[in-house]
């Protein structure tokens, strides 16, 4: 199969100013997908979505192609995230005449992700005959012990269940998407527009690659994780 790698690195960020950018483990965050990419076995083709200048920089710097820039209006807070990847997957076709077979997302807020998972991914897409494969992770915190609270203060279940089960070993597992990793076939990801369909399959990440970084603590424990992994 034919994989396009898309990495969606608007410039703009609330939570860390410059976040796709800012140095872990000596280098941009970024660097590290891309790089990572660069390792796998079965990507055709690896290229940034970005509306910065600055990032389409260090992007090219480390090896990715910057074939366009991203429109301002697929940058805002709000913008959709598949749809700077249906935008890239377009403009490739139409301007280079590109058609992958495959289409494959890798955010530059995981760092942590290996080229391995990356190859796992696509191997697991032509064994099982999917639709989609998208990067999952055992949830730490099990809906069944969460709650909600009520507008005079009182604590509610967040979800109903019949008896209360109070030890995890006893709990039936869940997963959270830990937004590492999203692949579909490229009709699948044009005529749906989602990574979902029944015919998603879940690729199952240990939660020590599973960081996506979206605060200053996720930045702290991303970066001393890496220096970690740098020095063995």
């Amino acid at each position: 199969m034919k994989v396009l790698a898309v990495i969606p690195a608007r410039g703009g960020s609330k939570s860390i100013p410059h976040k796709n950018i800012v140095s872990v483990g000596g280098k941009p965050l970024i660097a590290w997908t891309i790089e990572e990419a660069q390792r796998s076995k079965h990507i055709d083709r690896l290229i940034v979505s970005t509306d910065s200048d600055q990032i389409a920089e260090i992007a090219v710097e480390y090896g990715a192609e910057v074939p366009f820039k991203r429109p301002a209006e697929l940058a805002a807070d709000d913008t959709p995230g598949i749809e700077p990847i249906i935008h890239a997957v377009r403009w490739l076709e139409e301007n280079q005449e590109y058609k992958p077979d495959c289409v494959m997302c890798l955010t530059p807020t995981s760092p942590l992700r290996s080229s391995a998972d990356i190859d796992i991914v696509v191997e697991l897409m032509d064994q099982k005959g999917t639709d989609a494969v998208v990067s999952v992770v055992l949830a730490k915190h099990h809906p069944y012990w969460m709650k909600s609270i009520s507008s005079t203060g009182f604590m509610l279940d967040f979800l109903a269940q019949e008896d209360f089960i109070p030890r995890r070993q006893e709990l039936p597992p869940v997963y959270a998407l830990n937004g590492s990793i999203y692949l579909a076939r490229r009709e699948i990801l044009l005529e749906k527009r989602t990574w979902y369909t029944s015919k998603t399959y879940a690729y199952v990440m240990p939660e020590d690659r599973s960081i996506d970084i979206d605060s200053q603590w996720d930045l702290k424990l991303a970066t001393l994780m890496m220096q970690d992994r740098i020095g063995q």
